[in-house]
């Protein structure tokens, strides 16, 4: 307990600090600005706004990069709300009734729930990362490089099968983001493979450039292509008139409670984070609702249950990035990027090398969502104009902005290049159905997939049999196994559904 204690307090020295308490704000408040703004998005935010914290020191980068992430996160679901335009999958089941409660006049209540919401989720979500990150870390101390490739694996094949796009066409994209990340050169044997000459790609693909180009541009080119936007809803900003009826409190707390449950455990997971947890909120509490009619219509647990889920996921996520490097979602291969840019080596040492890092970002999370809460009430009236600037006049500068910044990482005009290639490359993966997230998490684990691969049959004399003999390492691969006859079964038993209901629907031969 006094260890706690004290590893607390480091964490305070470093997030209350001047500069700590300065970055912090500038996440949540550039976060939220970025994300109100319609159909651009939590992946595009961070995308736009990455350069800036390449150029500060690690832990205060983090702490902004941190602040970005749940402040685009809220701003999401006040476009949401506010227009029933989401800039993500997350803050659209908040839409599915935040939007009729401001149809109805009360988008004061569902923005001034989603802030409640947003907190009570993201504070159990700190509580289990402090909780469960450090002793997850002392037991991956003792992993070696197979246990590390099976882990990788784990996430990989998660995230690619566990989602909202086809489980083939994900998979297609993991294995271009690995191909990608084999870019560079060779670390054992200095050999360059496919830099075609070029000396900017030995260090390999610029992160930056490549997370703008998929991100960012197609998100803005999309939606640039918009001749009209949704009309904000007209909504009462006094904070009298923003309160939730008492009856309204009662029906959202123990959704919130349960919600925050739900997200702590969906975000810890690989593959899954706040898009699953957020939807598995929403549908269970309408299941065990005794007015399920009423989702869908304005109903105020459908507003706090979705908010709390994704808000827990988004914080409970960083507990195997932090403490066994790695991410479970692309935007914790962003903050997995960030960490190896700066110098510094992801994974359970990461703790014990570096605690002022470690518990100074714990801390930052419960600075910032107390500033996110104490910030958004008041500011509502800003994001409400911000909404109704047309969005023919913002693109242009979003896009000078990406150059700028993109520029500004290296002082190269061939990362601008890289940025567009993958610009087209992230549109044309949009238009052809093409999960881009899987992409990013096989461009960023790809190198250190491969690393302790290799690491591995070196030690094992090339017998690949090694994977499967260590008690864990063998235990994951039965379980990536599992996972992959499961998602087999269920798209075989669902064919086989299709094709029993097309039969009987098919007149009969001989009759009219």
């Amino acid at each position: 307990m006094s260890q706690l204690i004290s590893d607390v307090a480091l964490g305070f020295s470093v997030a209350a600090s001047p500069s700590g308490l300065l970055y912090a704000f500038l996440g949540v408040f550039l976060g939220t600005f970025v994300g109100v703004l319609p159909g651009i998005g939590i992946m595009a935010t961070l995308a736009m706004l990455l350069p800036i914290t390449y150029h500060l020191e690690t832990t205060y980068a983090l702490i902004m990069l941190a602040g970005i992430y749940y402040g685009a996160s809220y701003g999401g679901s006040t476009a949401s709300i506010l227009m029933n335009l989401p800039g993500t999958a997350t803050s659209a089941v908040t839409g599915l009734d935040g939007y009729p409660m401001a149809q109805q006049g009360r988008a004061g209540q569902a923005l001034f729930m989603t802030a409640i919401a947003s907190f009570f989720g993201s504070i159990f979500g700190v509580i289990l990362l402090a909780g469960f990150a450090v002793p997850l870390a002392r037991v991956a101390l003792n992993f070696g490089p197979q246990e590390y490739v099976a882990l990788m694996a784990l996430g990989l094949i998660a995230a690619a099968v566990i989602g909202m796009g086809r489980p083939i066409r994900s998979l297609a994209a993991v294995l271009l983001g690995l191909a990608l990340g084999l870019i560079g050169l060779d670390l054992n044997s200095g050999v360059a493979r496919f830099t075609f000459g070029q000396t900017f790609l030995f260090d390999g693909l610029p992160l930056v450039a490549v997370v703008l180009g998929l991100f960012g541009l197609p998100e803005i080119i999309a939606n640039a292509g918009r001749y009209t936007m949704p009309r904000v809803q007209k909504t009462s900003l006094h904070l009298r008139d923003m309160m939730p009826t008492r009856d309204a409190w009662r029906r959202a707390a123990r959704r919130m409670a349960r919600g925050s449950g739900i997200g702590g455990l969906f975000g810890a997971l690989p593959g899954t984070g706040g898009l699953v947890a957020t939807f598995m909120s929403y549908a269970v509490e309408r299941k065990v609702s005794k007015h399920p009619e009423e989702f869908g219509k304005g109903a105020i647990e459908g507003v706090a249950a979705p908010e709390a889920a994704n808000n827990a996921a988004v914080q409970s996520a960083f507990i195997p990035t932090l403490s066994l490097g790695i991410p479970g979602d692309p935007v914790m291969a962003i903050m997995l990027g960030v960490i190896m840019v700066h110098g510094i080596l992801p994974g359970p040492g990461l703790i014990q090398s570096q605690p002022d890092l470690f518990w100074g970002l714990i801390v930052s999370f419960i600075i910032g969502n107390l500033m996110l809460l104490v910030l958004n009430l008041p500011l509502v009236g800003i994001w409400v104009k911000l909404l109704q600037i047309p969005y023919n006049m913002l693109f242009p500068v979003i896009v000078a902005c990406l150059c700028i910044g993109i520029y500004s990482v290296n002082y190269q005009l061939l990362d601008i290049v890289v940025l567009a290639a993958f610009g087209f490359l992230g549109l044309a993966m949009r238009a052809l159905n093409f999960e881009v997230a899987p992409l990013l998490l096989g461009f960023v684990l790809g190198p250190m997939l491969e690393e302790h691969f290799r690491r591995a049959l070196i030690i094992s004399g090339g017998d690949l049999t090694t994977f499967v003999q260590r008690p864990i390492s063998g235990t994951i691969f039965a379980l990536i196994a599992l996972l992959l006859v499961w998602v087999l079964g269920t798209a075989l038993w669902r064919a086989l559904r299709r094709k029993r209901a097309v039969t009987a629907s098919a007149p009969v031969a001989g009759k009219e």
